[in-house]
């Protein structure tokens, strides 16, 4: 086919909707219609003589064509994406932006963002509290922190290792010193448990410390860790905290770590599209945080 007759319109939406596997996230963000995705998926479609999604009930799955197809044009996409920011000069701005997991930025990143305007004052720091990852696409994030069980890399991407997750059980010092005193495991179900997201991570817990967690201590379920830490604090009962998180809290006096023993639970990563084409300012964030962490360690 001659390049003059490529049909640009329609391979930016088959690519958009490939990369998300849904026709109406790709309507979304594209600012046009689901039908008119659709309708330009469909005549690419007819125009190859070959499907390239497979239509499902309220969902679509890409062919072995559109697999091929969809890593040809991403990569396209983006090598043209990197270099129109190259030509604006956007890659010389001294903002940046950066998308945070919720938890992490609260107990972890933001207590030492002075630090970093300490040493960087020139860059503007704009903090995204999601979890979810991003494209790093023009106008997103240029760098991501993520937590993951199990994962150590995501599509498109590059991630380096941040710190790896241990837990441990934290009770509010003032909460200790009013009730029973805890000498053993056992003694934590006098207080109640504070949970993330759900009851696994206590379960592994007294798993660990050789005891079965009953189905009475079943305690409030909060959506990330810095809820459960404000929670911890108030004295609603005792967390099983990131070490990471409760550290300085542990440190000032305002919680103490009941038990030496923890449980691991994944890892964070600082994740970019491309580690060795980051504009400078998020370089310099990267080495910073990288950096932060091997001292702290």
């Amino acid at each position: 086919m001659k390049r003059g007759r490529l049909p640009l319109t329609a391979l930016r939406s088959f690519e958009v909707a490939g990369r998300l596997e849904s026709f109406t996230h790709a309507a979304e963000e594209l600012f046009i219609s689901q039908a008119a995705v659709s309708r330009q998926i469909r005549e690419l479609e007819h125009l190859l003589g070959e499907p390239l999604f497979e239509r499902r009930h309220r969902s679509v799955a890409l062919t072995a064509s559109g697999r091929t197809l969809l890593s040809v044009l991403t990569s396209s996409f983006d090598r043209i994406d990197e270099c129109l920011e190259d030509i604006r000069g956007t890659s010389r701005s001294t903002d940046l932006k950066i998308s945070v997991e919720p938890s992490f930025a609260a107990c972890w990143l933001v207590p030492r963002l002075p630090e970093f305007r300490r040493l960087h004052p020139d860059i503007e720091v704009l903090l995204d509290a999601d979890s979810r990852l991003v494209e790093f696409r023009t106008g997103q994030a240029q760098l991501a922190i993520r937590h993951s069980a199990t994962v150590t890399a995501w599509p498109r991407t590059e991630s380096r290792h941040l710190l790896d997750v241990r837990m441990l059980p934290v009770i509010a010092s003032d909460l200790l010193e009013r009730g029973p005193p805890i000498s053993s495991p056992r003694d934590i179900f006098a207080y109640g448990l504070l949970h993330e997201e759900n009851r696994d991570a206590w379960s592994r817990w007294f798993e660990a410390a050789g005891i079965a967690m009953p189905e009475t201590a079943r305690g409030p379920v909060y959506a990330d860790d810095g809820l459960v830490l404000q929670a911890a604090l108030r004295g609603q009962g005792v967390a099983l905290m990131d070490a990471a998180f409760a550290e300085e809290e542990i440190r000032a006096g305002r919680l103490r770590q009941l038990f030496d023993l923890t449980v691991p639970n994944g890892a964070y990563w600082l994740v970019a599209r491309n580690f060795d084409r980051l504009a400078p300012p998020a370089a310099d964030f990267a080495r910073w945080v990288l950096q932060s962490n091997q001292e702290r360690l």
